[in-house]
């Protein structure tokens, strides 16, 4: 089977929501953003790895919480005064994950002209994270790849075993 290389695959002209990491600017496709909500209480889950934050309770619904800064390897943040959790939907029918970031700048519209392949790093750099760099008024934004984020670490596993309290296994 051959596989594709997401640096092959560029995003496209539309919209999407870009936040803050520290001092640098990410984007993820606004289609897969579903909503931002405040930090909220978030229950641990032991034996999780430990970009995995815990769990929270969305209106019933139990969501796994990632901590987009450990999953890239960032330092921790100094402050979270204005951190929030983005809810993605993560495909195919894993269902919704929360992703924590620092702070959610904007909705912006990027041309797919102005969207570049991410640069060869070498074989010292895990680049499987980034769909592509797109040039900002001020700063390069890094696109990122939610289905690279989420894969990889069991992800899938955690984000499919979530359900409603009460739900039946395996039901909706």
């Amino acid at each position: 089977m051959q596989t594709v290389n997401a640096k092959e695959i560029l995003p496209v002209n539309g919209k999407y929501l870009n936040f803050l990491l520290g001092q640098e600017h990410y984007s993820l496709p606004l289609t897969k953003v579903r909503e931002i909500i405040r930090i909220c209480p978030i229950t641990p889950v032991p034996r999780m790895p430990a970009h995995w934050l815990g769990v929270i309770n969305l209106r019933g619904k139990i969501l796994p919480v990632m901590d987009l800064r450990q999953r890239l390897q960032l330092p921790l943040a100094a402050e979270l005064e204005r951190a929030c959790i983005v809810v993605i939907q993560a495909s195919g029918e894993s269902g919704l994950i929360g992703l924590l970031v620092d702070v959610v700048l904007e909705v912006a519209s990027i041309a797919a002209d102005a969207i570049e392949p991410a640069p060869d790093f070498g074989s010292d750099l895990d680049g499987r994270f980034i769909l592509g760099l797109a040039k900002g008024k001020e700063s390069v934004i890094t696109v990122l790849e939610i289905d690279a984020l989420l894969s990889g670490d069991g992800a899938e596993a955690i984000v499919s075993s979530m359900s409603p309290i009460g739900a039946e296994p395996g039901g909706p």
